[in-house]
């Protein structure tokens, strides 16, 4: 089965065709990053504009490249939430009218659960059942998983997603868009100092809340020098207490689950200083950790293409109304 994937939840737009069987064929990416850096974040409009113009031509190049055929394909898979609501129309909108054209089945599927599934494409997967941290820019969220679609939330933020957060620091900084890898840049020039809270973990739960620690840094920053080294140091201790969060939370759940393995995923999960502080955590926890590779983190076609590939495989496909959802809880997934 060759299963056709789209990407087009926020700014970048994703294509990718894979095997039931034969895996990953190939995945394209298109990244509107530079258009919207002149506004200093995503103009929706701008990125569903974007979006219409890109989308066919990377699947007419992913066809190509794969020298594959329309009549080669068996199903469609796209992104339907969360996201946009612009950006997604366009995927959903795109797939569900090739799908009727080529008469095969299309598949909606959650964002998340594309970005959950992630580490599934590399070479050693993680087994069910397993732990999972998803970090991206509006959601931060722990996952007990048994299989595909069998998904327990045991713990969500409550205010801004770490992400969003490492965006808004970065704008107070003074850093361009998008902000998460200028502050990550930034850190790796910082030395230690400043002293910030771990917020929400001196309490039972595996509940997150960024809020506070983004407010402590505007406060700590107020009363500083503007100088760079400053900043730096600042920055530094701000992205420390982000990896120390999540590596407690990340040490809870696995303690009350009582699984020894974790899947991080979702664009955060790039980050170096994160992917350190997990993996000494799970070390001492004697556990397994599992990352996507750092082109898999953020937005792409691939983990759409397999989340779709294993549910069409299980029967599942959407009817013939275009299917879009910018909030999707995915508590819903069956």
């Amino acid at each position: 089965m060759y299963v056709l994937g789209i990407e087009t939840s926020c700014d970048e737009t994703g294509v990718a065709i894979y095997h039931a069987e034969r895996g990953l064929i190939n995945h394209f990416l298109y990244s509107q990053v530079d258009m919207h850096s002149e506004y200093g974040g995503v103009v929706p409009e701008l990125a569903s504009r974007d979006h219409i113009r890109k989308l066919v031509p990377l699947i007419k190049q992913s066809l190509q490249a794969s020298r594959l055929t329309s009549a080669d394909i068996d199903g469609i898979a796209y992104t339907a939430g969360p996201g946009l609501m612009g950006a997604l129309l366009v995927g959903a909108a795109t797939a569900r009218s090739l799908a009727w054209a080529w008469q095969i089945p299309a598949v909606a599927v959650h964002h998340m659960e594309g970005h959950l599934l992630a580490p599934m494409l590399e070479e050693i997967p993680p087994a069910f059942p397993f732990v999972a941290l998803l970090i991206s820019g509006g959601h931060t969220l722990l996952v007990q998983v048994e299989g595909i679609g069998r998904y327990q939330l045991l713990g969500e933020s409550l205010d801004d997603a770490a992400g969003e957060a490492f965006d808004k620091t970065a704008k107070m900084l003074g850093l361009g868009y998008p902000g998460g890898p200028r502050l990550s840049e930034l850190a790796e020039l910082g030395e230690p100092g400043y002293k910030f809270p771990r917020p929400m973990t001196d309490r039972p739960g595996l509940d997150f809340s960024f809020s506070g620690l983004k407010t402590f840094t505007m406060n700590t920053l107020s009363s500083s020098q503007k100088t760079d080294q400053n900043k730096a140091d600042i920055a530094y201790a701000f992205q420390n207490a982000v990896a120390d969060t999540l590596s407690i939370k990340c040490k809870r759940a696995l303690r009350q689950t009582g699984l020894n393995r974790l899947v991080v995923a979702g664009g955060v999960s790039a980050n170096k200083k994160i992917r350190a502080a997990l993996t000494e955590m799970a070390a001492g926890e004697k556990a397994n950790i599992f990352f996507p590779r750092p082109e898999f983190c953020t937005d792409n076609g691939a983990m759409i293409a397999y989340a779709g590939c294993q549910r069409l495989l299980a029967g599942q496909e959407q009817g013939l109304e275009i299917f879009a959802r910018p909030r999707w809880p995915m508590s819903e997934l069956s």
